[in-house]
């Protein structure tokens, strides 16, 4: 069984070690790393997004283990929420140990371990990845935010609480669903719906550029981390990167031992709540201005941590 699971975590941690040396010796620099990251995120990903979703037909996916995924984020933020109470800080914190990098190490990842079979599933989460979590999260951190300055007497200009509450989580909705990530998604599965065959030009040209994603952003994620040597809340950040890489796998497993899931769907599922945090808690953090530091730090330990406890999880979940 750890054969098949190192062979597909060896390219992972080689191409994430290379672009943490690129930066080391000065190849890469901070400045220039915005823009290779837009090429992956607004141009690679989504072709390599349509071209997967264009060829599945929605009666063969099975999105039991989605929705089981999703109960265990539930388990876990609320718990989170619950340590550390309903506020804002809570509701990014644990947004954290939730959110999981599915793009950038998690399409790689499934991509050499479980195949087309396995992205299917993983492109099944993605599409209301994003959708649910934030949306979820824009919602308590509004409400908490209107109930404190309610408390503190503040009139918040001429809107009511509410209505505040109502724009935000609209415009949260719609930039989600804009989103290069879920949007190509989408736009996959309603050209495959359509019946329409892809012209064969088409379909190698985005081959050629989907392809080009997983190595990049892999690389992308060792120059973050070369970059990131923010090492003021470790101990906080690897209490949340533990939550994430561990516990979030295996409140999972166990729904998933309770219902009776089994195979491939099931093991992707788990591999992606395995995963390290997702660079949008960082975005998430920064635009309410909560918890930056504590984010920046959990990011790093999980993806860190992530080479060691991935590897555990897909042995672990080799014999489902």
């Amino acid at each position: 069984m750890m054969g098949p699971v190192f062979q597909a975590l060896i390219p992972v941690v080689t191409l994430i070690v290379l672009g943490y040396l690129i930066v080391r010796v000065g190849w890469l620099r901070a400045e220039g790393m915005r823009d290779i990251s837009n090429v992956a995120f607004l141009v690679l990903a989504p072709a390599l997004l349509f071209r997967s979703m264009a060829t599945v037909h929605l009666a063969e996916i099975d999105f039991t283990p989605v929705a089981l995924y999703f109960c265990a984020i539930w388990v876990v933020f609320t718990l989170v929420m619950v340590r550390h109470g309903f506020n804002k800080r809570a509701a990014v914190l644990a947004l954290s140990t939730t959110f999981s990098n599915t793009l950038m190490i998690g399409v790689p990842l499934v991509s050499m371990a479980y195949g087309q079979e396995g992205l299917v599933t993983l492109f099944a989460l993605m599409s209301v990845h994003s959708l649910i979590m934030l949306t979820m999260v824009t919602s308590i951190v509004e409400f908490a935010d209107a109930r404190e300055a309610s408390a503190n007497g503040s009139s918040m200009g001429s809107r009511s609480p509410f209505t505040r509450f109502a724009v935000t989580l609209i415009k949260a909705g719609r930039a989600t669903l804009l989103h290069p990530v879920p949007l190509p998604i989408l736009l996959g599965l309603i050209y495959s719906a359509s019946g329409l065959a892809m012209p064969s030009a088409l379909d190698q040209t985005l081959q050629l550029i989907g392809s080009a994603f997983s190595p990049i952003a892999l690389m992308l994620v060792g120059a973050t981390l070369a970059i990131n040597k923010d090492l003021a809340h470790l101990r906080t950040g690897l209490w949340l990167a533990l939550t994430k890489n561990c516990i979030h796998p295996l409140v999972l497993f166990a729904l998933g031992m309770l219902v009776g899931l089994k195979g491939v769907g099931f093991k992707v599922m788990i591999v992606s709540a395995a995963l390290p945090i997702g660079a949008n808690v960082y975005l998430y953090a920064t635009r309410y201005k909560v918890a930056e530091q504590e984010v920046t730090a959990s990011i790093a330990a999980s993806t860190v941590l992530a080479l060691v406890t991935l590897s555990g999880v897909m042995l672990a979940v080799a014999h489902l």
